[in-house]
């Protein structure tokens, strides 16, 4: 019944409500900060382990899965696009970590990591959680968006990709 619900829908107004869902989620999530004061450090492990383990399979089944899929219909080993991605993904994120301000959790402000700053505590944190997730999302989307110029506007790029 409510597969036939949703499959009926206008795919915009499908896109609008799974959108509103997602993000009512993540604030809902988030919003638990507001209750507690503190949080057991077991607690707290466990939670960023179960989430760096949801966060590795979404990152296997949206991207690398995807590009051995595509790479097994090339001439190139299925392995390098995939290989390749993960790698620069992970230099990605180890020199965000490095260059990127910011502060870990519990941590004074002397221990503040990446470049030397004046900033305040709180842009610290701050600057810790996105330079992780947003600056990532963000790149994906300036390489798939690139692709997609490269594939369509240089001529020869199309052929190069079995594509015609």
């Amino acid at each position: 019944m409510l597969i036939e619900y949703f499959s009926a829908m206008n795919p915009i107004v499908s896109a609008l409500l799974a959108t509103l869902f997602t993000w009512f989620m993540t604030a809902l999530g988030a919003g638990l900060v507001f209750f507690f004061k503190t949080i057991n450090r077991k607690v707290l492990d466990s939670m960023l382990g179960f989430a760096a383990g949801v966060m590795i399979a979404a990152s296997y089944w949206s991207l690398l899965a995807p590009a051995i899929e595509m790479a097994e219909e090339s001439d190139w080993p299925s392995w390098i696009p995939a290989t390749s991605g993960f790698l620069m993904g992970g230099a990605f994120l180890w020199l965000i970590d490095k260059l990127l301000p910011h502060l870990h959790p519990g941590f004074p402000k002397e221990e503040a990591e990446g470049v030397s700053t004046s900033w305040r505590r709180s842009i610290l944190l701050v600057l810790a959680i996105l330079g992780q997730t947003t600056f990532q999302a963000v790149l994906i989307q300036v390489l798939v968006n690139a692709a997609v110029l490269i594939l369509a506007f240089i001529p020869g790029t199309r052929a190069a990709f079995g594509q015609r």
